[in-house]
């Protein structure tokens, strides 16, 4: 008995509609291995990706770089901005400083002035008085300008250094020995012209 390959047959008849039917039916080897390179995971695709994912990581890197560049340079200018307004305040709180103390020496030449004239007034009494109380009253008016004199150095020192103040803080600004001893000798004439009177 002979056996009917019924395998082949019906595999004969599938082709044979599927001729029919235009190739509609399975898809072709061929087309089947493009949609596969293509799907999500392939090979083909993985390679697309990677170099899709190294352009974008890339592009990232540079707006970061950018990012942190441009935030440098705006932390840079906010620095140089602020010591620029300390230096600023600095050397504004300086000359206030020298402008205080050329008013306070200012005070002192106007004191020593106002005590040589006020003097003057017990001088025609002092001087018809012995030796004693004209060397006295002499040796105070020489204290009373000396005091002024320190004065007017005093001033023109602290003159000086607000001149050469060129936006640099070099120290404060003090009148020196000068500032110091002027009020001194004032004290100093005084107390003399006083005990010439004391003397007379």
């Amino acid at each position: 008995m002979a056996r009917v390959p019924w395998l082949r047959i019906l595999d004969m008849l599938i082709g044979v509609s599927d001729l029919a039917r235009g190739g509609r039916g399975r898809p072709t080897l061929e087309a089947e291995s493009a949609s596969q390179q293509l799907a999500p995971g392939s090979r083909a695709l993985g390679h697309l990706e990677t170099r899709l994912a190294g352009v974008v990581v890339a592009a990232l890197r540079e707006a970061f770089d950018r990012d942190t560049h441009r935030l440098e340079l705006e932390r840079q200018q906010v620095e140089a901005e602020r010591a620029h307004a300390e230096r600023a305040l600095r050397l504004e709180l300086l000359r206030q400083a020298g402008d205080r103390e050329i008013g306070r020496l200012r005070l002192v030449a106007a004191v020593a002035v106002a005590s040589w004239l006020g003097t003057l007034f017990f001088s025609t009494r002092l001087i018809g008085a012995g030796i004693g109380p004209r060397v006295a009253v002499g040796g105070g008016w020489l204290l009373l300008i000396g005091a002024l004199a320190a004065a007017f150095a005093g001033q023109s020192r602290v003159a000086g250094a607000l001149d050469r103040m060129d936006g640099e803080a070099s120290g404060p600004l003090a009148s020196g020995l000068f500032g110091v001893l002027a009020p001194w000798l004032i004290v100093a004439g005084l107390a003399a012209i006083a005990a010439a009177v004391l003397i007379a």
